[in-house]
């Protein structure tokens, strides 16, 4: 099989790419508005992400997922390799230095992941009801989880995670394992939060991870400024843009944002447009999300077979759990974790990710002709 089809131009989903254009147009904005001199790097990066797009959307799906098992050993060489010769940045190994800018393995991850679980859901289509085939499952995607979370990045191993329980549960999963999973995590769940609280150590968790759980919990017991401090001020400067933001009221000189958030061209990107764009501003993005994520569910259920079904859901998945955590976290609603708004927050690396993922969406669509049963 070829890598590139002939398609037709009719179902190219252009719509799609231009919601993606005035997402990552807004995201490039914010960033300027968080750190001026991220902006041409963030620019460039638009700019290599829609060629990504372009390039990845005719390359045939099942094309790319022949290789699901040497995609899935590269990513793991990458996680090790992050684990051996990785950049440190604020006690995170994630990032290997590649001279001209750093790569985060841990972002591609998520996307080889989901074409791995896609691919593995084929093959074992009528074995769903098998419990031997959740244990393969979960032992091949717990390997690269637990270098992530090592690193320690338990926001991509959430994220992963999610990915894995959608995805799992779109295939087919039989009820009679579901349910004495749930019987045995949501213990485990509540056992966990019990132990944080009551300081136990929790082998899974790093102190400063757990710590930061705690802080959420108890928000009276903990000012220190690994915890509450970012998020604190990230509500404050939020509430201070009120409906319309500072931007167009006050001008730029008045956001405080970049000052009194950390991280806010990244993790916090949605403080800066609540700041600065308001509260229509912060609906404006969440709704052009919404709408990017309701497209590729509905290019899930149009996909020509079950592999493009399955890829297609878990992207959305993605998408959700990133927008749902990040802007949870900004809100205070969730503990302080850091995670990338889809194509808002500063990052080349999350930026190629969600690009690489529109790319496949789009080629779904592309064969929605080429139905195979």
């Amino acid at each position: 099989m070829f890598p590139l089809k002939k398609y037709s131009i009719r179902n190219y989903d252009f719509s799609l790419v231009t919601f993606v254009i005035i997402l990552s147009a807004i995201g490039v904005y914010l960033v300027r508005i968080a750190q001026e001199g991220l902006f041409l790097k963030q620019i460039m990066g638009l700019v290599l992400g829609l060629f990504i797009v372009a390039v990845v959307s005719l390359i045939d799906y099942h094309f790319i997922s022949q290789f699901y098992i040497i995609l899935y050993f590269i990513n793991l060489i990458l996680l090790v390799a992050v684990k051996l010769i990785g950049v440190e940045h604020n006690s995170s190994r994630r990032w290997l230095d590649l001279k001209v800018f750093e790569f985060q393995p841990s972002e591609l991850t998520k996307i080889i992941l989901i074409i791995f679980m896609a691919k593995l859901l084929v093959i074992f289509k009528d074995r769903m009801k098998k419990f031997y085939v959740l244990v393969l499952l979960g032992v091949l995607i717990a390997i690269p989880t637990f270098l992530i979370l090592t690193q320690t990045n338990l926001s991509t191993s959430l994220v992963i995670l999610f990915i894995f329980a959608i995805m799992i549960f779109a295939g087919g999963l039989s009820l009679k394992i579901i349910l004495p999973i749930l019987i045995t995590v949501i213990p485990l769940v509540i056992g966990t939060l019990w132990g944080i609280q009551n300081n136990y150590d929790i082998f899974f968790l790093t102190n400063y991870q757990q710590n930061r759980i705690e802080a959420f919990m108890n928000p009276g017991a903990d000012k220190s400024s690994s915890t509450l401090y970012q998020q604190e001020n990230s509500v404050e400067v939020i509430g201070s843009g009120k409906l319309t933001g500072k931007l167009f009221s006050e001008g730029k000189d008045a956001i405080q944002s970049d000052t009194y958030v950390p991280i806010s061209e990244s993790d916090f990107i949605f403080s800066v447009a609540g700041e600065s764009l308001g509260f229509i501003g912060g609906c404006v993005i969440i709704v052009l999300l919404s709408i990017i994520i309701f497209k590729c569910l509905i290019i899930a259920s149009h996909a020509p077979d079950r592999l493009g079904r399955l890829i297609a859901i878990g992207i959305s998945a993605m998408f959700v759990f990133q927008m749902f955590v990040n802007i949870g976290v900004a809100t205070k609603i969730l503990p302080n974790t850091g995670i990338p708004l889809p194509f808002v927050s500063y990052g080349l690396s999350s930026m190629m990710s969600s690009m690489i993922a529109i790319g496949i969406i789009i080629n779904i669509n592309l064969q929605r002709k080429y139905r195979r049963g």
